[in-house]
This record gives C-alpha cells, sequence and structure tokens, in this order.
C-alpha cells in the first residue's frame, strides 16, 4: 500500500515539471518519427518487448500505431500535435492534482482523527451536513452522547430544602509532647440530610466523625433559622449517624419551607455520570459543587485503619461537607458525603458513602432513643475495663476490630452477664463501636438500671463466634473504669 501511494505521488509531481514533459514529448516524438521511416525498428521492438510481456501486448501497440497513423494522417503538423498533447497533458495534469489534493487531505483528517481517538480514548465524531436516517457513517456504528446539563439551578432549588448545616462543640482529645493526654473544646461544622419525620421530631443523616465528641449540636435548615439538635443513633465502623431536632423547635415557617430528601438508588449508578454536591463547605452555609461519579466500589482506610467502600467523585468535597448530599440529576440522594483526598499532589478526589449501602444501617440508627445528656450521678455503669482492637492490631493477630475485655471488675454491672474476658465488644446497643472513647460517650445517655445488648466476639476453638450479650447497667463509680 505505502509502496503504491509513493509511486502514485511521484507520478503526479511530475505531471507539473513542464520541461521534463517537453523532454518526454520530443523524445516520444522522436521514437515516433523513427520508426515511420524506418518500419523494421517497429519489429525489432515489438519482437523484443514479445520477449518480456507477450504477443497481445505487442499486438496491440501495433495496432495502436495502425491506428495513430490513420487518424493523424502522414502529413500530420508536429508542432500542432504537441501543442495538442502537452494541452491534454497539463490538463491532465490539473484533474490529478484536485483527484490527489482531495485524496490526501481526507487522509489528513482521517489520521487526525484516528490519532485522537487513540490517544485521548474520545470517539472521533463524524459530522455530516444534513438529514439523514442511517444509523452508521462510513460502515462505523453511530455513538449517542447525551447531553451534560450545564444549568442544574432547578435541581439544586428541588434539593436544597432537604440539606442542613450542622455546628457543634467539641472536646478533642490529644496526647503532649511528654504522651499525656490533653482536651480542649474546638468548633465544628458538617452537614447532614433530612431524612424522616416523626410525631415528634426530625431526623437527620450525617457522619459519625461530624457528632463524635459533639457537647452542643445545633442545625441551620435552608432558610437560615437555627434550632437545637441531638444525637439519636451512631455507628462508627461504617461513619454513620442520626441526630433528631424537636418539631417544637421548629418555627411552622420553617417546616413549611423544608422536606424529607428523597433517597435514590446508588447501585444503579454508572462511572461518568454527572452528579451534584452540597452541603455547608468550610462552615460558611450550604454550597453547591458539581462534577461526575469518577468511580465506584472503591475501598478506602479511614484513620483508624478501617475499610469502607465509597462512590468516588470530582465535584468538590471540602471541609464542612461531610454529612451532605450527593445528588443525581433528578434530585435524588444518592451518596452521602463522606471524605476528600487531602494532598497537593491529588485533585478532585471526593468520597461519598452510598446511600443504598447506608439504608439499613440508618433505618436502624433511626429506632434508637435519643440522647440526651445526663448528670454523671445517673448515668450507667458497664463495669469492664479493655483495650483498643484497631485495623492494624486486627491484620496482624486475626482478630476482630473492637474494645478487648481484658478485665470484668467485680462489683460491676458485666460480672453479672455473660460477658467474660477475652471477649471483643463490636455494638452497643446495636450500634458499632470500635474503642473505649466512644464506648464510654454512649454510656452517658444511658441511665443506669436500664437494659442494653452488646454484640460481641468470643474466641471458641481457635475461632472468633458473633453472639449477644444482655446487660443491666449498674451505678457510673467515681474512677475511670466503663
Amino acid at each position: 500500500m505505502n509502496g503504491n501511494r509513493k509511486i502514485f505521488l511521484r507520478g503526479v509531481t511530475d505531471m507539473y515539471d513542464e520541461n521534463k514533459h517537453d523532454e518526454y514529448e520530443d523524445q516520444n516524438h522522436e521514437t515516433y518519427s523513427n520508426y515511420k521511416e524506418n518500419p523494421d525498428l517497429m519489429s525489432d521492438h515489438t519482437s523484443s518487448a514479445n520477449s518480456g510481456f507477450g504477443e497481445s501486448k505487442s499486438s496491440k501497440f501495433a495496432s495502436q500505431e495502425t491506428e495513430s497513423q490513420q487518424t493523424s494522417g502522414s502529413n500530420h503538423n508536429h508542432k500542432s500535435s504537441k501543442a495538442s498533447k502537452k494541452l491534454a497533458r497539463k490538463t491532465a495534469g490539473i484533474v490529478a492534482a484536485a483527484v490527489l489534493f482531495g485524496a490526501v487531505s481526507g487522509g489528513v483528517m482521517t489520521g487526525v482523527s484516528y490519532i485522537g481517538e487513540r490517544y485521548t480514548r474520545i470517539p472521533a465524531v463524524s459530522t455530516t451536513l444534513g438529514q439523514s436516517n442511517d444509523s452508521t457513517t462510513n460502515g462505523a456504528a453511530s455513538i449517542p452522547v447525551s447531553n451534560t446539563v450545564m444549568d442544574v439551578s432547578d435541581v439544586v432549588e428541588q434539593a436544597m430544602p432537604s440539606v442542613v448545616a450542622i455546628n457543634d462543640t467539641m472536646t478533642v482529645q490529644q496526647y503532649g509532647i511528654f504522651g499525656l493526654p490533653e482536651t480542649y473544646q474546638a468548633k465544628s461544622s458538617g452537614s447532614g440530610i433530612i431524612i424522616d419525620k416523626t410525631d415528634s421530631e426530625l431526623l437527620i443523616a450525617t457522619n459519625n466523625h461530624v457528632v463524635s465528641g459533639a457537647s452542643d449540636l445545633t442545625v441551620t435548615f435552608s432558610d437560615d433559622n437555627t434550632a437545637s439538635a441531638a444525637v439519636k443513633g451512631t455507628d462508627s465502623a461504617t461513619d454513620l449517624a442520626v441526630i433528631a431536632v424537636k418539631l417544637s423547635d421548629i418555627s411552622s415557617d420553617t417546616l413549611s419551607k423544608i422536606k424529607v430528601a428523597t433517597l435514590g438508588d446508588s447501585d444503579n449508578l454508572k462511572a461518568g455520570q454527572q452528579v451534584i454536591a452540597i452541603g455547608n463547605a468550610l462552615g460558611y452555609g450550604q454550597s453547591v459543587t458539581v462534577g461526575y461519579v469518577s468511580a465506584l466500589n472503591r475501598e478506602i482506610s479511614d484513620s483508624n485503619g478501617i475499610s469502607h467502600t465509597y462512590i468516588q467523585t470530582d465535584a468538590a468535597i471540602n471541609p464542612g461537607n461531610s454529612g451532605g448530599a450527593l445528588i443525581d440529576l433528578n434530585g435524588n440522594v444518592i451518596g452521602i458525603n463522606a471524605a476528600k483526598t487531602a494532598s497537593t499532589e491529588v485533585e478532585g478526589i471526593g468520597y461519598a458513602i452510598p446511600i443504598s449501602k447506608a439504608g439499613e444501617i440508618l433505618d436502624n440508627l433511626k429506632t434508637k432513643q435519643t440522647r440526651e445528656a445526663l448528670d454523671e450521678s445517673a448515668q450507667g455503669f458497664l463495669g469492664i475495663q479493655g483495650t483498643n482492637i484497631d485495623a492494624n492490631a486486627s491484620k496482624a493477630y486475626g482478630m476482630p476490630v473492637g474494645i478487648y475485655v481484658y478485665k470484668i471488675l467485680d462489683d460491676g454491672a458485666a460480672a453479672s452477664s455473660d460477658l467474660k474476658e477475652k471477649d471483643i465488644i463490636t455494638k452497643f446497643d446495636g450500634q458499632s463501636v470500635t474503642t473505649m472513647d466512644e464506648l464510654k460517650e454512649m454510656l452517658t445517655y444511658y441511665k443506669s438500671g436500664s437494659t442494653v445488648t452488646l454484640t460481641v466476639q468470643s474466641l471458641t476453638d481457635g475461632t472468633y463466634q458473633e453472639h449477644d450479650v444482655t446487660v443491666t447497667l449498674g451505678s457510673r463509680p467515681s474512677d475511670n473504669n466503663s
């Protein structure tokens, strides 16, 4: 193919060289005159030609010679013949040039299209003028392309009343330079999604890390009015939580402007689908970012080493967006914004908890009794000493993530239950717990004398078996045991 193309281009190039054409014309004319004056040369030539190309071509050449003699006549004017042939050759050259230009330009455009498709992975799009009912162009199947929605204001207007801003004061604990624990109060902000309304409460889904350790929760609605909130249930393993606002604390005007979110189906999501993130970015109030589903089922480990499965998106997920809504173009919530990758080397990577995976956990958390702060004298007491089994220890020793019970106090509530030393507590009252701090925080909302269910893992015949243990909480002592 390449050899034929090269020969073809060389032939066309020769057509534009008049000096070569004149030279070829003179040579052809001289040869023609010699043949005419000396016919023996013709027979010698045809004989030589027969040895190379066969008799049929020799006969054809002689026939063309005879026909040319009959047409031109013996008194043909050589100058006139030369001019006519030169004009014919120039005309043919112009036509050939036009054909060549079309072929070369077409080849160049096809090459650009092919290279673009190969290196950008974007299918080339053929554009034709006029209408056509054909489903293919040049034999290639047409690819339907969905239009990107540039204006999402209608979708946002529909979804915004279901999203709230959450602000709170958190107790932060860290270790000083000498390894001693230090605590201080800090302001924090996040987002939430209205998922239900009961006869007395408005229920809001958010992330566990947004409300963990919070001592003063407030919610700001889409009309900028605020109300106090309380934690209803948390699940640290999935980083989910539900908080509640009393309907009596919300004005009738605000109630008329807010609404329960429509939850979608994240199982039907596809990479490349356009999405919208709404949340309380940086604590400044509700804001909107737009992007696409970059990937599905991304497994990411949190700061505690616990693995989570997320939707990855390039819609900006900034601090304060946690707990906010990731919605599709129909206004349905398909994810709960949870995290972003923070690095100078990374841009446009945010994560959201798939709503289809969060639904069952949120339904369970909605059934919990809303937590109300109790005086220490009224708080329940479990009576154990434990240590944390994080993801790293779990992998190293083959133990479940949770709270390892290394001692049960003789006068504690656990001593009267089926809980055993070396058991690992994974849930308290149906809510995941992974650290002693989380367990202690939960106990501050449960009165002494109340009965709770612990989900534990016990080592039996070399493997851990899960089962439930019922415990009636005792009175809280003054020490740091749980």
